[in-house]
């Protein structure tokens, strides 16, 4: 892959003070491509897919939801609560915008813990893109995969 002029303007959308304060990068100082491209091979060399990823996510987020802001248990295995904040938030890509929703995740069988929001949802689906290393919002694939118990 390329660092084409997208991928540019992408990677200048997600400096800290652009979209949000803390930006999506955190301290990882690689260019976006060679970021998305290193979290790709991770998926392969662990036969996992982002559709997997993804129908994941939104099966605990949507279950997640009937908590009212509350954490409920979901299918015994999960502790899920799902909270909104007012406003959206763009994404870096510039193809679209996202209201400010957070779910926490955490896996009562290795008490591992996510959090991630619905623009995280859309950057790893149509982006391939977990966010840089250090990145408050950075989903490690690895830890993703665990807590989310899919791809053994």
């Amino acid at each position: 892959m390329k660092m084409t002029p997208e991928f540019q303007k992408a990677q200048a959308n997600m400096q800290p003070g652009i979209i949000t304060a803390d930006g999506f990068l955190g301290n990882d100082e690689r260019n976006l491509v060679d970021i998305i491209m290193e979290d790709e091979e991770i998926l392969i060399s662990l036969n996992c897919t982002i559709e997997k990823i993804i129908k994941k996510m939104l099966y605990l987020k949507k279950a997640g939801e009937k908590g009212l802001g509350e954490p409920i248990t979901v299918d015994g295995k999960w502790e899920v609560q799902v909270g909104e904040a007012r406003g959206h938030l763009p994404c870096p890509f510039e193809d679209g915008i996202f209201r400010k929703v957070v779910t926490k995740v955490t896996n009562l069988e290795n008490n591992e813990s996510i959090i991630f929001s619905d623009l995280s949802i859309h950057l790893i689906e149509k982006h391939l893109f977990f966010q840089g290393k250090g990145s408050p919002f950075r989903l490690d694939p690895l830890k993703l995969i665990k807590v989310l118990d899919i791809c053994k």
